[in-house]
């Protein structure tokens, strides 16, 4: 299944020696009561880790110094209690290289009317020591997030949980090395781009290896394993003969099967979290892998289809962030047109992740007009209703350009007994239109990461740390 590192964040309390230290009492007495709770809320996906006050330019130097060295540091929080001054943090926040999320909030929720006094008021100066704070942070230009409200309130919570998944994500994507097994489709422009931009930008690595490597992996798969894969199968899906005869039927899983152990295990030795096939180039190979990828996308791997090498990495980092929560390879595949029935429907030759079945999936076994193979094992089910998102990154000259929108998923209005595919139905809430218009002119190709889970925040967040141009069609 999908495997993240443990990750925490570090969270610390901008003030200054000015008030007393009995107040810097204060403040740390309220930092480390706000974390814990925070942590004991059980929102967060990640745990936060207080690292006191920060009162000094040396102290904060040192402090961002250190969380670039962890690796198991994801990102900064930091919380302006009372009045920092902002020149402290400069050094420090422009040495940072995690993302830093600035909470600005304040201990107490309500204004005590009866008992307030300058004490009260010195402590408590968030109101404007977040101000000062921002200021540096806007002069410096910085692509950090601004988290506002009660931090005791479930909805700020929430945005915190958030974008800890997307600090994760960010710090996962260079670690992220996609395996092509061939090349791209032919004479295809979208599938193309530049992998040493990639890998210098999002730090994908993308390596490309003959299919007859891939084979050899394959070839190795033992009988036992493959009876074991086999039952599993059975206990999870229904195994649909339909018209074959049922040593084909049988066969056809088995290829699959192997395709499956084998691509994982190659993957797993070169440390490959993604992977693109094409449907060109599969000598050596007896079937397309259908079932075989809709398994390993289904445990958290990235793939992208006829060498989408993009479309593979954005998933598995898609899937990093909604951990592994209906997150999918899509193709916009054909389209509704008429009036209140205008719809996308997306679907694949075969390979469709199953986490967005509404139904129990399906295997069944039938011919595939394309690759000039045998008819490969596929999972075939409907998907599910609901607010996603739909991503694409594209490649450009100037750089990298991701494009989503926001859209309403359906079931299909109907059954598609000659199309036995997995499918899902979906309208930009743009209207299909505006929308699909917005994404042609924006260069969005027809490869696609949609999520029920993620949100469109998330998505512009994880542009912004990436420092990547963004198109947002709502």
């Amino acid at each position: 299944m999908l495997q993240v590192k443990e990750y925490e964040f570090w969270f610390v309390a901008g003030s200054q020696h000015l008030y007393g230290e009995e107040q810097l009492r204060n403040v740390e007495r309220d930092t480390k009561d706000m974390v814990k709770r925070l942590n004991d809320s059980g929102t967060l996906p990640y745990k936060i880790v207080c690292k006191g006050v920060m009162t000094t330019a040396d102290s904060i130097t040192q402090f961002m110094k250190e969380a670039n060295y962890q690796d198991k540091v994801a990102g900064v929080i930091t919380w302006m209690h009372t009045f920092s001054p902002a020149k402290n943090w400069i050094r420090g926040t422009m040495l940072l290289q995690k993302p830093l999320l600035h909470l600005a909030t304040q201990y107490l929720n309500k204004i005590p009317y009866d008992t307030i006094d300058f004490d009260y008021m010195n402590l408590n100066q968030s109101a404007h020591g977040d101000r000062e704070y921002g200021y540096i942070n806007a002069r410096l230009n910085l692509k950090n997030k601004i988290v506002y409200g009660y931090w005791g309130d479930a909805d700020v919570q929430q945005e915190i949980a958030q974008w800890e998944d997307v600090a994760v994500a960010y710090n996962e994507s260079f670690r992220i090395k996609v395996c092509r097994f061939g090349d791209t489709m032919r004479d295809v422009a979208v599938t193309e781009g530049d992998k040493v931009e990639a890998q210098i930008r999002m730090g994908w690595t993308v390596d490309y290896y003959p299919v007859a490597d891939l084979v050899a992996e394959i070839n190795t798969v033992n009988d036992e394993d493959l009876k074991k894969a086999f039952a599993h199968l059975r206990q999870e899906y229904v195994l649909t003969q339909g018209n074959n005869k049922l040593e084909k039927f049988e066969c056809s899983i088995y290829v699959q099967l192997k395709q499956y152990l084998g691509i994982r295990r190659f993957m797993d030795k070169g440390g490959y979290t993604a992977f693109c096939t094409n449907f060109q180039d599969l000598c050596g190979l007896d079937q397309l892998p259908g079932l075989a990828v809709q398994l390993l996308m289904r445990d958290g791997y990235g793939f992208g289809a006829e060498g989408d090498w993009k479309t593979a990495a954005l998933t598995r980092l898609l899937k990093i962030m909604a951990h592994n929560d209906r997150t999918v390879f899509m193709e916009d595949y054909t389209l509704d047109l008429r009036k209140d029935h205008e719809a996308i429907l997306g679907a694949h030759m075969l390979e469709v992740d199953p986490t967005i079945a509404s139904d129990t999936p399906r295997v069944e076994v039938h011919p595939l007009d394309i690759g000039d193979k045998e008819d490969p094992a596929r999972l075939v089910f409907t998907g599910s209703e609901g607010d996603a998102v739909d991503v694409t990154v594209a490649d450009f000259r100037h750089g990298f350009r991701m494009i989503s929108y926001p859209v309403i998923c359906r079931k299909p209005e109907a059954e598609t007994p000659n199309l036995p595919v997995a499918k899902q139905l979906w309208t930009p809430k743009a209207g299909l239109k505006k929308g699909a218009a917005a994404w042609i002119k924006a260069g969005g190709g027809h490869h696609t990461v949609l999520s029920f889970r993620l949100k469109e925040e998330q998505i512009h967040d994880l542009a912004v740390m990436l420092d990547m141009e963004l198109v947002e069609i709502c």
